[in-house]
């Protein structure tokens, strides 16, 4: 019979120190060896992570009251525009939000200094009212002169990604980097095998309550990611070949670091945020065993062309493929280039490795599981009714 394990066994394991924790790519190794039954013996937890730019991030801010108090209606932090219609001094700043005076300075820029021990400019204002009598204010706030600072990202660690290319002879920039002209460069997102929703494609372990490795610190995944698509074509591993699905995560901006977040400015397109998320994956029975054995061979990803208009898809090539720093499309040779740090997902691995070893993590299991069988809607031109 096979061997079924319990969140509550694992915990037990960790805290006594006795659990085996490996990183995706160790067990990937492994696998090259030992069967999934032998896998599921021997391992109890799995770390996964990323470190890429995702632009559905930002945070919520709570400034304090002011004597006298004011009701903001218009808030910009260093000149960068914040969401105001959250009561009197609640806020959410996203990171792309941008200063339109200084494009290369955004939202992400504002929540790195903070987390930077930097002051940062506030200017409010509002219609002033007879308990919010204040109708302006301007000072200078920190990481710790306001209240609350949480991170709520709405679609974060995508489910595989494209691979960019441009067949145009034009030169253009994108979320994807630079991508130069007649197929002289490839670039890709996802660290691979490392990537945490490639390591449970069908979310057995994952779903509303997972406990996670959030910008150097604990966080969770709170909800299904927006967009959120479930049923993008799949390989015959079951693992999705283009970008499917997504989480939605929360966490104190607080305890985080800038080491694990940080901004980024993509030339000709705007203002980004780098996160870095690993997720632990417990390893209950040879099914999973089975999963958390992929390789970057393994995966694939397509290759679709930003400089057309509907992105037209080229081909499929696997990480394997991407990691040698060339793949082919066509007969042609292109060099590879990823937009994510692969050192840097290693790190946040082999960081929650040592969580878990020491007894400082738990897993969790989910309070709830994600859908399945989403798929997207797109967004429909249609005649507005003009008064």
């Amino acid at each position: 019979m096979s061997k079924i394990k319990t969140y509550e066994e694992i915990n037990q394991k960790l805290k006594a120190g006795k659990a085996v924790v490996l990183t995706a790519e160790e067990v990937s190794k492994m696998a090259q060896e030992a069967s999934p039954e032998e896998i599921v013996e021997k391992v109890d937890v799995v770390t996964t992570a990323t470190f890429g730019a995702m632009c559905s991030s930002g945070a919520i801010i709570n400034f304090g009251h002011s004597t006298p108090p004011i009701r903001m209606e218009k808030i910009r932090l260093n000149g960068v525009p914040c969401y105001e219609g959250l009561a009197a001094v609640d806020s959410y700043i996203g990171a792309t939000a941008c200063d339109p005076d200084n494009p290369t300075y955004g939202g992400a820029h504002v929540i790195q200094d903070l987390l930077e021990g930097k002051d940062i400019v506030l200017e409010a204002w509002g219609k002033g009212t007879d308990c919010y009598p204040r109708k302006h204010i301007k000072t200078k706030i920190n990481i710790n002169t306001i209240n609350e600072l949480i991170l709520f990202n709405p679609r974060n660690a995508y489910q595989n990604y494209n691979v960019a290319v441009n067949t145009t002879k034009k030169m253009i920039h994108t979320y994807m980097g630079t991508l130069l002209p007649n197929l002289r460069n490839a670039t890709y997102s996802t660290s691979g095998e490392l990537s945490p929703l490639l390591n449970d494609p069908e979310f057995k372990t994952i779903g509303i309550g997972t406990r996670i490795f959030l910008g150097g610190t604990q966080g969770f995944v709170v909800w299904p990611g927006t967009q959120f698509h479930t049923t993008r074509p799949k390989n015959e591993l079951g693992v999705p070949v283009t970008n499917a699905a997504t989480i939605a995560v929360m966490g104190n901006l607080k305890e985080m670091s800038p080491e694990y977040i940080q901004a980024a400015y993509y030339e000709k397109y705007g203002v980004s945020m780098f996160v870095g998320i690993g997720i632990p994956i417990p390893v209950l029975n040879v099914e999973m065993a089975k999963r958390v054995s992929v390789n970057n061979s393994q995966i694939q990803s397509s290759v679709l062309d930003y400089g057309t208009v509907g992105t037209p898809k080229l081909g499929e090539v696997s990480y394997e493929e991407l990691r040698s720093g060339s793949i082919k499309i066509g007969g042609k040779k292109i060099r590879t280039a990823p937009v994510a740090s692969l050192s840097k997902a290693r790190k946040i691995a082999n960081e929650l490795k040592e969580w878990l070893e020491t007894g400082n993590f738990e897993i969790s299991k989910p309070v709830q599981m994600f859908p399945q069988n989403t798929s997207l809607k797109s967004l429909k031109e249609t005649e507005a009714d003009h008064d």
